[in-house]
């Protein structure tokens, strides 16, 4: 991992790349609920849907559905394994896909969260691995994928929550997406997510937060020989119920 951030960091410190670019500006809001259910003490399920849009809520921007199973390792380590599905709809200048339509996706999953606090500071590590089946369209006259595009990620995401007052408290979290393997094209780096959140916990079971994201991402192509990034910033919502 500390080799592929070192990576990153030399592409993108590196004149000549930033200058071999296109870069477009979108306003983004992204509205998350993840529910998790209890089936034993060490065993729990997942279930997440995400509601993403541009133009901050007129127009769609991608629908995300996760479902897993979560199991206790230790006391502050959790593995989940899952699938994810999802609809990626033709948004901005420069379509993430060729052919400006929607385009779905089949994700398999495999996470492990450490959970390491600082005294009262929360602090956990996410690392997830995604073996993705992304269609393709080859036509505008296409109604469903041409062929299916195999594709891998790695994601790592450490993540900080601040008790502020009571049952309110802050949280800040930076991740970061990259391809690897067959198939990947121009995004070896594939994208970061930056939050800054404020959250409130309504009871032990449900707490909800808000606040800032910034999506920094790249396209798996070139434009006129040219790397192109989106830089999206907006509102980010999420909801967590914990059912017991």
């Amino acid at each position: 991992m500390k080799k592929l951030l070192s990576i990153v960091f030399i592409l993108l410190a590196n004149p000549a790349f930033t200058q071999n670019r296109l870069s477009e500006h979108n306003n983004i809001a992204w509205f998350t609920t993840i529910i998790t259910p209890k089936i034993t003490d060490k065993l729990s399920g997942h279930i997440e849907y995400q509601w993403r849009r541009t133009d901050w809520v007129a127009t769609w921007q991608q629908s995300l559905l996760r479902l897993g199973f979560s199991y206790k390792v230790h006391p502050q380590v959790t593995a989940q394994l899952g699938y994810a599905w999802t609809l990626t709809y033709p948004y901005g200048d420069n379509t993430i896909a060729a052919i400006p339509k929607t385009f779905p996706e089949h994700r398999i999953y495999e996470q492990l969260v450490i959970n390491s606090p600082i005294g009262k500071i929360g602090l956990i590590h996410r690392l997830r691995v995604e073996q993705r089946w992304v269609g393709r369209l080859k036509n505008l006259a296409s109604e469903k994928p041409d062929e299916w595009v195999m594709l891998n990620r790695v994601r790592y995401m450490p993540r900080l929550d601040v008790p502020l007052y009571k049952k309110l408290y802050a949280a800040a979290y930076d991740e970061i997406l990259i391809g690897f393997g067959e198939n990947v094209g121009e995004n070896i780096f594939d994208q970061n997510r930056l939050g800054i959140l404020l959250g409130y916990k309504f009871h032990p079971s449900v707490r909800a937060e808000a606040g800032y994201i910034s999506q920094v991402l790249q396209l798996g192509r070139e434009l006129a020989n040219k790397n192109v990034y989106q830089y999206n910033n907006g509102l980010m919502v999420n909801t967590y119920l914990q059912l017991n």
